[in-house]
């Protein structure tokens, strides 16, 4: 599973993400740029059946960003929100410390004053 071209299709997808995120509000970008850094570190070492369904999960992100990124340079961007909508029925599917991780990541994303107090150039 680890071969070469795992390892490059891994690669592309992480990279992918991170240019993704630059074009999310600099707050959002901040956060899921960490996450994504952490994630895929704490997956370097996983079982094949847990690498497939790491991968066809960000998979899915990666896509329904690019989608919301395209709909926002096309001038949409006030109608844009980033993100999608966790199924309850999906939270079956989590282990405990990723139901909490999910918990975490909701309060961070959504709070007023956020961790990442981060200025725009030229604002």
């Amino acid at each position: 599973m680890a071969g070469p071209a795992h390892v490059s299709r891994v690669r592309f997808l992480y990279k992918r993400l991170l240019v993704l995120h630059r074009f999310l509000p600099i707050d959002l970008r901040a956060l899921g740029d960490q996450y994504v850094k952490d994630e895929f570190r704490r997956h370097k070492s996983a079982s094949p059946e847990n690498v497939t369904s790491f991968m066809a999960e960000w998979e899915s992100y990666r896509e329904t960003l690019q989608t919301q990124v395209l709909q926002a340079a096309g001038g949409q961007l006030s109608s844009v929100k980033f993100g999608s909508p966790l199924q309850e029925d999906n939270l079956g599917n989590f282990q405990s410390d990723q139901i909490g991780q999910l918990y975490e990541l909701m309060l961070e994303s959504t709070k007023s004053s956020r961790q990442f107090d981060i200025q725009e150039d030229g604002k």
